[in-house]
């Protein structure tokens, strides 16, 4: 199309605007952002994050990131606030109004109710000498120079540096909290993100069918247990103890050694020292062996007793990859 050049153009110059501005907010920092954090650390209550206008809707990702990160927070709308959504706000509560203007009609109505409750304000603005910037404890300074939008309206880069000084708070946060990924999985127990810091192989063991056989079972009987199995593969199991393995690779290059199958039995066709994992490890590291090596299952040990077969499927349908 005759216009991709153009809209290229413009996606780029956007994102170079933004870029520079975010850069920028290194230049920002100072000991008011030191001094906000400890404050939160601090603090035997909650954060309260308020904002009006895009400010509200960047107010409430940093909430969640908040949140999911170890610090307890809740979003408080500016404008609902002044009308009866100030109860909000708890004793040991810490606030955190965000304006680009640090001057909007809700704010300049907000901070003296946040002051007359005496708890801690943290203000972030683009404007450190607003009356916002002027009536917070601790400033964090988002000025932009300009915005992304060809006329300088739209929030766009303030709203990005905003979205960027919440992110670089939460993560002094867990990082001086020392929140570990074990945390994390506590957070987040749904979907493929909490699978892969949760779930264990036991877990997905426990679903499947556990197919074994011993060194001398026939041949027949073996195809019998991978087919019933549906697993691709069935260990071979001596007085409890793996000493093998047989996959449908195994069946198919013995068909083409032999020409008579008959009298054959699981040692004459098993791979020995099959690659194990443990049932306590998390699924995600059974991923990082089959990845490594190269195949498709693995089999669960405890110690070293045979608890069943997970398989490159069933981590896939887990969402794991």
């Amino acid at each position: 199309m005759s216009n991709t050049k153009a809209i290229l153009d413009i996606a780029k110059k956007t994102i170079d605007t933004e870029g520079d501005a975010i850069h920028n907010l290194i230049s920002l920092l100072n000991e008011e952002f030191a001094h906000a954090v400890n404050c939160i650390i601090a603090s035997k209550g909650r954060v309260v994050v308020s904002g009006i206008g895009k400010s509200a809707i960047i107010a409430s990702k940093i909430v969640a990131t908040l949140n999911s990160t170890g610090t307890p927070s809740i979003f408080m709308h500016a404008a609902d606030a002044i009308h009866g959504d100030l109860g909000t706000i708890q004793k040991d509560d810490v606030v955190i109004c965000i304006s680009k203007s640090g001057n909007t009609a809700e704010i300049k109505m907000l901070v003296p109710l946040i002051k007359r409750g005496k708890n801690k304000l943290i203000g972030m603005t683009g404007n450190i000498d607003s009356f916002l910037g002027n009536q917070s404890d601790f400033v964090l300074n988002t000025y932009v120079g300009k915005e992304a939008c060809p006329n300088n309206l739209a929030p766009t880069t303030s709203t990005t540096a905003q979205l960027v000084m919440g992110d670089a708070l939460a993560i002094c946060l867990l990082e001086l909290k020392k929140f570990s990924s074990a945390d994390f999985a506590k957070y987040h127990p749904g979907g493929s993100l909490g699978k892969r810091l949760y779930l264990r192989v036991s877990d997905i063991v426990a679903n499947n069918l556990k197919p074994q056989v011993t060194p001398d079972t026939d041949v027949k009987k073996v195809i019998v247990e991978i087919s019933e199995k549906m697993l691709g593969v069935t260990a071979v199991v001596d007085k409890d103890i793996i000493v093998g393995v047989v996959t449908d690779g195994d069946i198919r290059r013995m068909l083409n050694k032999y020409d008579n199958i008959s009298g054959l039995t699981a040692k004459d066709m098993m791979t020995a020292d099959p690659k194990t994992i443990d049932e306590d490890m998390l699924a995600v590291k059974a991923l990082e062996i089959m990845q490594e090596k190269g195949i498709s299952q693995l089999l669960a040990v405890k110690g070293t007793t045979y608890k069943g077969v997970v398989h490159l499927h069933n981590l896939i349908n887990e969402g794991i990859l």
